[in-house]
């Protein structure tokens, strides 16, 4: 009884997770912050709220610094892509990090590309055509969908090094506190990076900057903190599958807040992109 106590509240705390990260795209498109404004912002918050309540877990190794180096990048170029294209864009070509995986796996892990995996990889690469070729003219809440586009894709393979990194990390890392590590830094890492960029802040509105708070304490540290709870009861397959919520809720936050519309190509290669991972995620573990 205690046991499926403990995975239902760890299956909540997934979607909850899951849930947070997928506002981000609403949350990052305001209006009187530039990308990097809420780079800084953002993962400054993030930070200060993971140090806290790591306290003296943190465990600072190459590695770790390693990892938060290439997820700063990642959370630098995700920004800057939602705030340039549509949040579905952003998101859709963020969520292409498995396909950079099938590339960097047997390089760097020494993990074995499998036939099945060519499959996958060819289903989400035209996914991701679908996406550019999805691009919808520019717009209020996305100014330069191109280079949004194209620092969108480059935040897919951020990320995927970054997924490889913590890999590597985790193989010794059993009570995820290293892990954390590379997050925590990650976030300063990426506030020091934009800070050069995004000073003087702007005497933006009340809302915008509780929209930031926001962000960095709920929709990265508090997401964070409830993944990590999470992972230590659940298998992989089920927070992955579990966390694909991120992508499918992400354009409908912005549509509903921001009135954003992405195209319907956009649509169609997200959606090929979302259930070809979910089809691989299955498969792997069968």
């Amino acid at each position: 009884m205690m046991a499926n106590t403990e995975r239902n509240t760890a299956r909540l705390q997934a979607l909850i997770a899951a849930l947070l990260f997928s506002t981000g795209g609403a949350g990052i498109k305001v209006a009187s912050f530039t990308g990097a404004q809420v780079s800084m912002v953002r993962s400054g918050i993030a930070a200060v709220v993971l140090l806290l309540w790591m306290r003296h877990r943190l465990h600072a190794t190459p590695r770790g610094l390693c990892a938060g180096g290439v997820y700063a990048a990642t959370l630098i170029l995700f920004v800057v892509a939602t705030k340039l294209t549509t949040a579905a864009n952003a998101i859709f070509l963020q969520s292409t990090a498995p396909l950079y995986l099938l590339v960097l796996a047997p390089l760097v892990l020494h993990e074995p590309v499998r036939r099945h995996d060519i499959v996958y990889l060819t289903a989400v690469a035209a996914g991701m055509v679908l996406c550019f070729a999805g691009t919808p003219s520019s717009a209020a809440t996305a100014p330069d969908p191109a280079t949004g586009n194209l620092l969108g894709a480059a935040a897919g393979l951020a990320w995927a090094l970054t997924l490889v990194w913590l890999r590597k990390i985790g193989r010794d890392d059993r009570q995820g506190e290293m892990t954390m590590t590379g997050v925590v830094a990650g976030n300063v890492i990426a506030c020091a990076v934009a800070a050069p960029f995004a000073l003087p802040l702007p005497a933006a509105p009340v809302g915008e900057w509780i929209t930031l708070l926001y962000l960095g304490v709920f929709q990265i540290a508090l997401a964070y903190v409830c993944l990590t709870a999470a992972i230590r009861r659940l298998p992989a397959l089920e927070i992955s599958l579990l966390l694909l919520l991120e992508p499918v809720l992400n354009p409908v936050w912005t549509w509903l807040i921001r009135g954003e519309q992405p195209g319907t190509w956009t649509i169609v290669g997200g959606v090929a992109i979302i259930v070809a991972t979910a089809a691989k995620v299955v498969y792997d573990a069968r």
